[in-house]
């Protein structure tokens, strides 16, 4: 079984400069301060007719410079790195407006790490000993708009989400205690743990964004969470996202 959480071209008689294969292809930038892991991954995605590794980054300062020149779909990111570090460069992110996603894959396990950049807007956390073809799969999950973490990191993320009081099974039994999510709640669950803004879902749905507001504070109720990122990891870790490829 896939251990990964994800969710979840017809050739034509044009000439080579015509066909627009290549504007489909995902754009990646790998950032990692070891060249090794770079070459690494460089040949991995060279066999994957639909991704591009379009630069390469060292430190956190030139990943900055590179996402403004390159303007990559998704970022490998490693999480320490000189000069500016991984979560330095979320920071940066965030504030910019850029809409990059971005996948922290890391050799770390400090889960406080993890939790901080999820916060800061990461799309997914994959570790640097998971499998090749899940490190591939993370990308086209998380360029589509999804949110990709494996079993165990998501484990840990819900664990450090959860407070001493409101452990994780407290949580669930809360939630039990609480009226069911209704059809409409459980769409909206789905699209917030695939990425989608208020906006962005009322449009999708043809209700008012006001309505999507009211829909989510009634979850947040119906299921003890604060914010949405606690309830895309929720989401996640109760299978209430879009069933799971096995």
């Amino acid at each position: 079984m896939n251990k990964g959480t994800a969710i979840l071209t017809t050739e034509t008689d044009l000439p080579v400069e015509e066909t627009p294969a290549e504007e489909k292809n995902i754009r990646v930038l790998i950032a990692d301060d070891h060249p090794i892991v770079r070459d690494g991954l460089k040949k991995l995605l060279a066999f994957e007719d639909d991704i591009k590794v379009v630069g390469e980054a060292s430190d956190g300062r030139q990943v900055l410079e590179l996402l403004q020149d390159l303007e990559p779909d998704v970022v490998l990111l490693d999480l320490r790195m000189p000069n500016l570090d991984g979560l330095g460069v979320l920071q940066s992110l965030q504030t910019s407006g850029r809409k990059t996603r971005v996948i922290v894959l890391t050799a770390s396990d400090d889960k406080n790490e993890f939790v901080q950049a999820m916060k800061l807007g990461c799309s997914g956390i994959v570790l640097k000993q998971t499998a090749t073809e899940l490190i591939v799969k993370s990308i086209r999950k998380v360029y589509s708009g999804e949110i990709w973490l494996d079993s165990h990191t998501t484990a840990a993320v819900m664990r450090q989400f959860a407070s001493p009081a409101d452990s994780l099974n407290q949580m669930n039994g809360k939630a039990r205690e609480r009226s069911p999510l209704s059809t409409r709640e459980r769409e909206i669950v789905q699209l917030v743990a695939q990425g989608y803004k208020n906006k962005e879902m009322a449009e999708k749905m043809f209700i008012s964004e006001q309505t999507v507001k009211n829909h989510l504070h009634n979850i947040f109720d119906k299921l003890g969470v604060s914010d949405r990122l606690e309830l895309a990891l929720y989401a996640i870790h109760k299978g209430l996202h879009i069933a799971q490829e096995r």
